[in-house]
């Protein structure tokens, strides 16, 4: 029991580190062409700090636990929006551009319709719908691409230095390469950690490999608030729960497909459908339409995301 833990913490610290170094990457890149930050967010970064999410999805849909996969899905967009964005937003409120919000919320809720229609509908996730998942994926980043162009440039202060482009891309590469690693080591010792304890492994990616996969997401976050760049938070939180259900989702359903999972009931009905996918949608209206309505998210939204997330968690080592 003692290994299983050590490992897992080992992949928890190559998280964090490859988050870091991916991050630096990619801030460095908004700053060398002159990007908004919220689109770097939104794509370059999302897709770093995504990496976690799919390589750890990918490899329990392959292993036969769609449980985790499924979970870990739905726990990171919950953990990203009520954690993650909500301590940004608590800490430091502030003004957003709905313009630039728009689109990424638009796909969201996009695939989140997607998800509630094989959820509900079918109660399984089938290839095709895979497929769809991985078509959106490929639109949004179009889309993305296509409003980088249309961007007016950014004016960034010259107080820093331009980071060469060699040690730009390597940054981003050992980031990436380093939250690969971490990511094989949290799914393998976590489903350990999660037989060993009797918990479900369906509880265990809601919670625990969901905030693991999430860290560097939280690095993200720490790191903009601390220079004060809260858009890219915003933006990268966004944008990763876009990835987490079309990339993230899209990829593990695609290789592998798998029913919906039930590991507890709620009212004499599936918790997955009565609880997580509710709770999923609702933090995402609450994140985002102060922001896409006012252009501005105040710090009680902040508090009520992180109340609604510690709820969730204890309703979840409950049932």
């Amino acid at each position: 029991m003692l290994i299983p833990v050590l490992l897992f913490i080992v992949g928890l610290l190559f998280l964090i580190k490859g988050g870091d170094w991916f991050v630096d990457g990619a801030s460095a890149l908004a700053r060398r062409f002159h990007l908004p930050e919220l689109l770097i967010g939104a794509t370059v970064v999302s897709i770093g700090t995504t990496l976690p999410e799919v390589m750890v999805s990918t490899m329990s849909a392959l292993s036969g636990h769609g449980e985790i996969a499924y979970g870990n899905a739905i726990g990171s967009v919950i953990c990203n929006a009520a954690l993650i964005a909500a301590i940004t937003i608590a800490v430091r409120p502030g003004k957003v551009d709905p313009k630039t919000l728009k689109m990424p919320v638009l796909f969201f809720f996009a695939a989140a319709a997607i998800y509630c229609v094989a959820a509900y509908g079918f109660g399984k996730f089938t290839r095709p719908m895979g497929f769809i998942m991985l078509a959106m994926f490929v639109a949004y980043m179009a889309a993305n691409i296509h409003q980088m162009k249309n961007a007016p440039a950014e004016e960034h202060e010259e107080e820093e230095e331009t980071m060469p482009l060699p040690r730009m891309l390597l940054l981003l590469v050992l980031g990436a390469v380093l939250i690969a690693m971490g990511a094989n080591l949290l799914v393998d010792n976590g489903t350990l950690i999660a037989q060993a304890l009797g918990v479900p492994e369906s509880v265990i990616a809601l919670t625990f490999v969901a905030l693991g996969t999430s860290l560097p997401e939280l690095v993200t976050a720490i790191t903009s608030l601390i220079k004060g760049h809260s858009d890219l938070s915003l933006g990268n939180v966004v944008g990763a729960n876009v990835f987490n259900l079309v990339l993230v989702s899209g990829v593990s359903v695609a290789l592998a497909p798998f029913t919906v999972p039930q590991s507890a009931t709620i009212f004499g009905m599936n918790s997955s459908l009565v609880l997580e996918i509710p709770v999923m949608i609702a933090v995402m209206v609450l994140l985002t339409t102060p922001a896409l309505v006012k252009g501005k998210l105040s710090r009680v939204q902040g508090v009520a995301l992180l109340v609604i997330y510690a709820v969730f968690c204890g309703i979840q080592f409950t049932l």
